[in-house]
């Protein structure tokens, strides 16, 4: 069950590759993210000295008026990988033409997880092609369910 996801990101980037990383939070915006707040539209993931953050990742206070005033909701978040899932991101980002989203943060046990995958970026004749795929699929669907 994911508490908040990038809903357009299937739809604009082709997912090459899939990963699973724990994130660091302080407890207010865990809470904050257990209530469904949050936005991931506009992410992006950096890798540097070895260590991952979520740049761009938007999660407002949980209570305003009990949030410290430092309180930056668009500030980086190092994300939790090993060491092998480093390397394979930083080989991902070293491509040209690709790029590490977060697509989703979902909770797994008491933990909190992030979905993160290497992508390439769609044309819009090929957002086009994606659309028109689904749709003939569901249409499908809709009549052998109906038979």
């Amino acid at each position: 069950m994911s508490l908040i996801e990038h809903k357009k990101a299937r739809l604009n980037y082709e997912i090459l590759e899939e990963f699973e990383a724990g994130i660091e939070l302080f407890g207010h915006e865990v809470k904050a993210l257990r209530g469904k707040q949050g936005k991931l539209e506009g992410a992006h993931i950096v890798v540097r000295n070895n260590e991952a953050y979520i740049v761009g990742m938007s999660i407002p206070p949980y209570q305003v008026a009990n949030t410290p005033e430092s309180y930056d909701p668009e500030r980086s978040r190092r994300l939790l990988l090993t060491k092998k899932e480093l390397a394979t991101l930083a080989g991902y980002e070293g491509k040209k033409g690709l790029t590490i989203v977060p697509i989703a943060v979902y909770g797994k046990g008491s933990k909190l997880k992030v979905r993160v995958a290497a992508v390439r970026g769609r044309k819009k004749y090929d957002k086009r092609a994606v659309l028109k795929k689904r749709d003939s699929k569901r249409e499908i669907d809709r009549t052998l369910k109906n038979r």
